[in-house]
């Protein structure tokens, strides 16, 4: 061979070295801008957030250029090699808030582990249909409207409670936990799934003790959760209503002649005597045995209480004045007990009459 192709050959060789340490300097450039990338905090949207919607079926290059586009990612095409660095796991269907500057890295673990945006609601215990109504539109969940109109329909209870004209009584207190864009049926229907659920539990424990149909013991539970709010009273409370249905006696339940005004949308804030008087069959002053239906939707202590209520003495209670009541067997004992509560309320309107006042609470008529 000639001293001429063995420079050619010798050329060649360095050529083909240096492409190919240039091949290998590029690789590892893109390997390392890769890695800095995924690593890198961006945030290429505004500083209240953003939420981006990830369709079921969206294919990873396809997410990749929607974050790119939403200023989620830097880079659509680094976010994309990481999907397809990490391959195996996939990339879930759902709607994704973003507030704050966020490694690619994150993102990618946010969406693989299918942590959507969901909004926290608490419902209390003892809200109405109508509350719970101003409720989910005070969050931003749905209209009052759409969520009335969606709770009228019982179909959902059917089974349980037959004569049902609503959800009333059936739409669970509880947190939950919703989708921004839920529909008002969707609400309703996890809420009741929720008391269904609950309700499973309670007859297991109920076994064969018991009396009354699903329909009577929500109601019953109802007026036990609106006439205390103290845990320990519940039983004794569900025991006296127990009592005075047996020997035929008005239930005289307050909150049952508000649920009726309040219906009738004349409720001012406040029960008067001649509201012991309103003409409908929610009033257990005017109507014995139980109100046709629940007055609001009672919690599971409650509806405990309601499904097995426990043999007392009881007849008459009475508020204390501090939050309980005094409950007594007798008429007698009854009347001394509603002249001490007058006492302990005057006394607390006296040293404390402006914060009363402010308060604006309705006044109870002991029974």
């Amino acid at each position: 061979m000639s001293r001429l192709g063995n420079q050619r050959g010798s050329n060649a060789g360095r050529a083909a070295a240096i492409l190919l340490l240039a091949a290998v300097a590029v690789i590892a450039g893109g390997v390392v801008w890769l890695i800095v990338e995924w690593q890198r905090p961006y945030q290429g949207f505004a500083r209240d957030g953003v939420f981006v919607e990830i369709p079921r079926g969206l294919s990873n290059s396809a997410i990749a250029r929607r974050l790119a586009e939403n200023g989620v990612v830097r880079s659509r095409l680094a976010f994309d090699a990481l999907c397809r660095w990490k391959s195996p796991a996939t990339l879930q269907a759902g709607e994704y808030f973003f507030e704050r500057p966020t490694a690619p890295a994150e993102v990618f673990r946010k969406l693989a582990a299918g942590r959507v945006f969901v909004h926290v609601v608490t419902v209390p215990e003892g809200k109405t249909i109508r509350e719970i109504a101003e409720l989910m539109e005070r969050e931003g969940l749905t209209s009052r409207a759409a969520f009335l109109a969606a709770a009228s329909d019982a179909s959902a209870v059917r089974d349980l409670a037959p004569n049902a004209r609503n959800l009333e009584g059936f739409l669970f207190p509880e947190t939950y936990q919703f989708p921004r864009r839920v529909t008002p049926e969707r609400v309703v229907e996890v809420m009741v799934k929720r008391f269904r659920e609950v309700w499973a539990k309670l007859q297991k424990e109920r076994g064969a003790a018991g009396e009354g149909s699903v329909s009577a013991v929500v109601t019953l539970a109802s007026l036990v959760e609106k006439e205390t709010r103290v845990a320990e009273e519940r039983p004794l409370v569900a025991g006296v209503f127990q009592n005075r249905l047996k020997r035929g006696m008005a239930l005289q339940c307050d909150p049952t002649v508000i649920y009726a005004l309040e219906q009738a949308n004349i409720y001012d804030g406040s029960l008067h005597a001649r509201d012991l008087h309103f003409k409908s069959p929610y009033n257990t002053y005017r109507y014995p045995g139980l109100p046709p239906g629940p007055i609001a939707s009672p919690g599971e202590a409650s509806l405990r209480a309601a499904v097995n209520p426990p043999k007392v003495d009881y007849f008459y209670f009475v508020a204390n004045a501090e939050g309980g009541h005094f409950f007594s067997s007798t008429l007698a004992e009854h009347n001394r007990n509603v002249l001490r509560f007058r006492r302990l309320q005057a006394q607390n309107g006296r040293n404390d009459a402006a914060k009363t006042s402010a308060r604006g609470a309705p006044q109870r008529n002991p029974r």
